[in-house]
């Protein structure tokens, strides 16, 4: 067991008798071993470490090509072109250019249509034509078909007089 602290004497050691109690005493403590305890810390602290790296997705871009290799504009036959043009609910597909005759078929049957046609006709380039009613999730769908159709030319393209008509004729039915 502890013994009582009211029983326990102590005695003082270093006490000056001084008649001024406000007199009180220098303290000299000497800082560089601190000072060097802290710096061998930060060493260590620096060295055992490993710094987070920064997190940036890698994008790989094309250099920009020479005007002299420059992909030139390739002509295509107008035999080997299909035309689609998005609408709503539907698409209309044409086959050439000139004097086109449109079909209507739905997105469902588009993708029997396209490998029926790719089978047939070697090195097909299909046009697609977004018309303005036709939705984000149309082309998506489009795009999903000619991926499993073996399709490999597929431009997003503009327009045309006829494709427009198209898009009147279709509004003009609703």
């Amino acid at each position: 067991m502890l013994p009582n602290l009211e029983n326990i004497e102590v005695e003082k050691i270093n006490v000056r008798q001084s008649d001024n109690k406000n007199d009180k005493r220098t303290l000299n403590v000497d800082m560089n071993p601190m000072v060097d305890l802290a710096f061998l810390l930060l060493t260590f602290f620096m060295l055992a470490t490993t710094f987070s790296k920064p997190q940036a997705m890698e994008l790989l871009i094309p250099a920009k090509p020479k005007d002299e290799l420059a992909e030139k504009e390739m002509a295509v036959k107008e035999s080997k072109t299909l035309s689609i043009a998005l609408q709503k609910d539907q698409v209309q597909w044409y086959r050439g250019i000139t004097e086109p005759k449109a079909e209507i078929i739905k997105y469902e049957d588009l993708e029997s249509l396209l490998s029926t046609i790719n089978n047939n006709t070697e090195g097909l380039v299909v046009l697609i034509k977004p018309l303005g009613s036709s939705k984000y999730s149309n082309l998506v769908d489009v795009l999903d078909a000619l991926n499993y159709s073996n399709i490999q030319r597929y431009p997003i393209s503009d327009l045309s007089e006829f494709d427009e008509s198209l898009e009147l004729n279709s509004r003009s039915d609703e």
